[in-house]
């Protein structure tokens, strides 16, 4: 997998792995996998069923949230978070390209940093992760601005 990308030591994202590459993570020192791709997805090997019961053999806990393009929301975002601050770390995130995996992560990641939106979008960029979809742009900004502090400390609203 050689798309992966570390957010930090808690965190690392990737594109589809394969069932052998799954059942190395855990000599990777990963406790836990987020599947973000939907069923029935196109260019799936792996679907989340089987997923799930390779990482569980493998002695990982086993996430699948869902994502496409036509569900994603603020919402869903809050409940992936939940889940993920559950989860044994280090956590290994993926969907088809890492794109999906990666907005998902950066938004938890930014939020606990209290980051901005656009310093949000600013960091992906830098790590690799390019953002192609306006939609998908818009969300990660909204969403980060809406829950970090940053946007309010920024806009001068900022509480002593």
């Amino acid at each position: 997998m050689s798309n992966r990308k570390a957010l930090n030591d808690q965190i690392t994202v990737s594109g589809q792995p394969s069932e052998s590459e799954i059942l190395g993570l855990p000599d990777d020192g990963f406790r836990s996998v987020i599947n973000f791709r939907t069923t029935g997805e196109d260019d799936q090997p792996i679907g989340p069923d089987q997923e799930r019961k390779l990482v569980e053999s493998a002695g990982m806990k086993y996430v699948h949230v869902p994502v496409s393009m036509d569900t994603i929301s603020h919402d869903t975002v809050d409940q992936f978070r939940q889940q993920l601050e559950a989860l044994p770390k280090p956590v290994f995130a993926h969907c088809k390209s890492g794109k999906r995996a990666g907005a998902m992560t950066m938004m938890h990641v930014a939020v606990e940093n209290d980051m901005s939106g656009e310093e949000t979008l600013s960091k992906a960029e830098q790590m690799g992760f390019e953002c192609d979809v306006p939609e998908l742009k818009d969300l990660v900004k909204s969403y980060v601005d809406q829950r970090s502090d940053a946007s309010t400390v920024q806009s001068g609203n900022a509480r002593d």
